[in-house]
């Protein structure tokens, strides 16, 4: 059973708008786009289970720094378990892994849960040992026995020019082993984030970590913001908003959450798949418009 229920009419909406926005290309579209939208109704000041909708939501797609979402779920996993001491440089590291999206702070905490380090190649007991511990964050993803996370793979660390050495090694033949998610996968870890945990002084507030001022006068001092562009850009400038955006040279992606009203908050999860998303910076806004504008009718 998924994380969330299935809602119809959210799913022909959620097709209107897509047809609405890029009619031209719509079967491309349909190929290269993959979307998890999910809305939660509020009772007593508690969220249900969500309800929604997807488009090649079950699609494994190179997530890029979307993946940094697992990795923040793993520190807090890590430091609640003992396995870690919460540390004022772990919190630093993991909101610049989260907030700016530093690959020099992910490499860090890798290191850190994995217990293991980047260097040139090695051989032999010594690699089968490297590569074991470097495969536990996958091992922990299991344990968590969540159905949307079957065959994801969570386990290389983010670079700017790439991987050298053991690193490169360990992306296995044409980059095999390289990360992989889901839309449902990234909503579910996010879900997780904002409202499951039970946040303590003595660990990750993760959530305070995506936090995102919409204002525009904010927005314009950082061109590093992770909404121009994205899903953030598409909505209210007052809206409580918090994302984590990944961008490369084959893809645009974005996993969002917003307060609609008092009743209703939303989970977006769009992966744009292939070098015409990252030179597109419309159509993420454009469909958080939209789908923002049908959560304002929704009854």
């Amino acid at each position: 059973m998924s994380f969330y229920y299935l809602r119809e009419e959210m799913g022909l909406a959620l097709n209107d708008i897509l047809d609405g926005i890029c009619s031209n290309n719509i079967e491309n579209l349909r190929d290269d786009l993959a979307i998890t939208w999910i809305n939660y109704k509020s009772e007593n000041n508690q969220l249900n289970k969500g309800f929604g909708c997807g488009i090649n939501n079950t699609k494994l797609i190179y997530p890029a720094s979307i993946v940094k979402l697992v990795y923040g779920l793993a520190a807090y996993s890590w430091i609640d378990t003992k396995k870690i001491l919460f540390t004022q440089e772990i919190s630093d590291a993991v909101n610049k892994m989260l907030f700016y999206s530093s690959n020099d702070a992910t490499s860090f905490l890798i290191d850190i849960i994995t217990g293991t380090t980047s260097g040139p190649c090695i051989e032999g007991d010594s690699w089968e040992n490297w590569k074991y511990q470097r495969s536990i964050i996958n091992d922990w993803l299991k344990e968590l026995n969540w159905s949307e996370l079957n065959e994801i793979n969570c386990c290389q660390k983010t670079w700017d020019d790439g991987p050298f050495g053991r690193e490169k090694e360990f992306y296995g033949t044409e980059n095999n082993n390289r990360n992989m998610m889901t839309t449902d996968s990234t909503a579910r870890i996010l879900e997780e984030i904002m409202i499951k945990l039970d946040y303590q002084k003595d660990n990750l507030n993760l959530r305070s970590f995506l936090k995102r001022n919409l204002d525009k006068k904010v927005l314009n001092m950082d061109p590093l913001n992770q909404v121009n562009g994205f899903l953030g850009e598409g909505l209210p400038e007052n809206t409580n908003f918090w994302s984590k955006a990944g961008l490369m040279s084959q893809a645009r992606h974005d996993a969002a959450w917003w307060v609609n009203n008092d009743s209703l908050q939303t989970l977006l999860v769009i992966f744009g798949n292939g070098e015409k998303y990252l030179k597109d910076e419309t159509i993420f806004p454009q469909i958080a418009k939209a789908v923002y504008k049908y959560n304002n009718n929704f009854a």
